[in-house]
């Protein structure tokens, strides 16, 4: 049947299941061969006759926001009607948490140095920082075998920075630290995992060559119980059940804010497709990491469903440094237009975006009812963002090109979770990235965050790399606030949280803090240090049940491009520029002769 349609109407069937986690999930993924728009009629009739479905197709879903109504954008949360000129800036209020080190819990599980993070978390406070986000390394905690978990570290972490008086972003860390740029520390996955694999590595990723990366477990054991009898999925739920029995006086007494659900390397829900300690150096291409048997089989199956068993996984996309035209995959007509190639994109796309639903469906199961709120992060890959191919996006997994939006679908199933979307790279403009790469970081900030607003989700936000400088904070006030603060109603459109990376001795050195806390000042819109989220319209609620599952047709939909959201050139709330650096120096040269 399905070959019959696919003559008949010149497609490829694309209907998306999620079963439980006893049955294997399949992803069947498919498009109308030239058009930008998917086959939602043909997909029905193909979903009743083959069982396959996202979810039901009689879900009620919210207006959605078109390109002519970004001024019209409503919030996720009503606000009161605001009456004085204090009420009307405090609804423009963005606060700003700081990433705590990663290795502030030792690899030993050991709260190290604890004196001098208090004195650093105390200096954070006085410069009315909202909070901080720490990683809760899967690795430290189920270290000493399945289940086996020990929190003390953690308690004593989050009891000090609750003495601080600041609040806490908590990410679950299922990756391996010391793999990504930055990483001045390892902490490898859980030791029984990692003896696990060496009996059967493909439950890494896996490239063409065969060359495995255990930083994060393939998505493709997400249901193939190999872990002491549990699935991938059950592992990572059995550890965020665990967070929440032994952190449930923070969750109750307001500490923590978010759970931000780790769904990647680096935590991002993406593909390890740039690996540093595999080669991989900037700007290469990357390359597609599912060729461990796991996911081969996923998508010979796949193939096969949709009538081509004769497809295999590509080999002609080239290896991590090479450039797009250097490979028949990505090259100038290349192999990615073909009917087979975009097959094998929105396979691949889909594949990650299964995952990221099922672990945040597990999620938010098990913090059901806590004021809190969830979040996943996704990964900036500015680079050869404009080139036709837009080649490292699609290897990391975000099937986005000129005529086809990867983020949009992501920031719809992220609606589904009541889930926050939190982007990278704000500080980033394009004048900064070399010619070569063919980065574009600025207009896909614009694109991210317009199809975030556009799903009617909070969307959050952190600078790729270490910035001090205040060309960089203005980059991310801009990103803030793309339309500037609003004195009479609420913005239309505000980032919910910033997150600065990181805390460090450089941040809170002389000139480097100075500008931080105008920064930090700034975010705030001029206001004095808010500890109630309700007055700036950003209120914890108890997490709700997640939505049902959403149809693929509607998921199909929003792949369908859209103009970003005008943003301005400019932030309206500068932390200063060349004069401001130039009285710096004089503050400084004047402190040193009286040092």
């Amino acid at each position: 049947m399905t070959s019959l349609v696919h003559s008949k109407l010149g497609m490829l069937g694309e209907k998306i299941r999620f079963q439980g986690s006893e049955s294997r999930r399949k992803v069947l993924a498919g498009y109308r061969v030239g058009s930008t728009e998917g086959p939602r009629k043909a997909n029905k009739k193909l979903g009743h006759r083959r069982g396959l479905s996202f979810g039901s197709s009689h879900m009620v879903r919210t207006p959605q926001a078109v390109a002519s109504e970004a001024t019209t954008l409503e919030p996720q949360i009503k606000v009161p009607t605001l009456l004085t000129n204090q009420e009307k800036m405090f609804a423009n209020y963005v606060p700003v948490f700081v990433m705590l080190p990663l290795g502030v819990v030792t690899a030993d599980n050991a709260l190290e140095n604890k004196d001098e993070l208090e004195k650093q978390l105390k200096e954070l406070r006085a410069a009315e920082v909202d909070g901080v986000m720490v990683d809760v390394w899967w690795g430290i905690i189920e270290s000493k075998g399945p289940k086996k978990y020990d929190w003390s570290a953690y308690r004593n972490l989050f009891q000090l920075i609750q003495k601080c008086g600041l609040k806490l972003q908590a990410i679950m860390s299922f990756h391996q630290c010391g793999r990504n740029v930055g990483d001045v520390v390892t902490i490898p996955l859980p030791q029984w995992v990692l003896e696990i694999g060496e009996s059967d590595p493909d439950i890494f990723y896996t490239n063409r060559s065969g060359n495995r990366d255990i930083e994060y477990l393939t998505i493709g054991v997400d249901n193939q119980p190999l872990f002491s009898g549990r699935t991938a999925t059950q592992v990572y739920s059995d550890y965020m059940k665990s967070f929440r029995e032994n952190m449930s006086d923070f969750l109750a007494g307001g500490l923590i804010t978010d759970i931000e659900v780790g769904l990647g390397p680096a935590g991002e829900l993406r593909y390890p497709s740039y690996p540093e300690n595999q080669g991989w150096v900037f700007p290469g291409i990357g390359e597609f990491q599912c060729y461990d048997k796991y996911l081969k089989a996923e998508f010979k199956e796949a193939a096969t469903s949709a009538g081509h068993a004769e497809w295999e996984l590509p080999d002609n996309a080239g290896e991590y440094n090479d450039t797009p035209e250097a490979t028949e995959f990505f090259g100038s007509n290349g192999a990615y237009l073909t009917e087979k190639g975009k097959f094998f994109l929105v396979w691949y796309s889909n594949m990650l975006l299964s995952h990221g639903d099922q672990i945040l469906d597990e999620a938010n199961q098990i913090f059901l009812g806590c004021k809190v709120k969830l979040a996943a992060k996704v990964s900036g890959i500015h680079w050869w963002y404009k080139a036709d191919s837009h080649v490292a996006e699609l290897t990391s997994g975000y099937y986005s090109l000129s005529y086809r939006d990867g983020y949009r679908p992501i920031a719809r199933m992220l609606s589904r979770h009541y889930a926050i979307l939190n982007f990278t790279c704000l500080e980033m403009r394009d004048s900064e990235q070399s010619a070569e790469a063919k980065s574009g970081p600025e207009e896909l900030v614009q694109q991210v965050l317009s199809a975030g607003w556009r799903e009617n989700i909070e969307v959050a936000g952190e600078n790729a790399l270490s910035r001090y400088d205040r060309t960089g904070y203005n980059q991310i006030l801009k990103n803030a606030r793309p339309n500037g603060v609003n004195r009479d109603d609420p913005p239309k459109m505000r980032m919910s949280a910033v997150t600065y990376l990181r805390l460090s001795d450089e941040l809170l050195d002389g000139k480097n803090f100075r500008i931080f806390k105008t920064f930090v000042k700034k975010m705030h819109a001029d206001q004095d240090f808010c500890p109630d989220p309700q007055k700036y319209y950003n209120p914890l609620v108890p997490l709700q049940r997640s939505k049902p599952k959403i149809p693929i047709e509607d998921l199909l939909e929003a792949t369908k491009p859209m103009k970003p959201f005008t943003f301005d050139a400019e932030t309206d709330m500068s932390v200063g520029g060349a004069l401001a650096d130039w009285l710096d120096n004089v503050i400084d040269k004047i402190t040193s002769i009286f040092k």
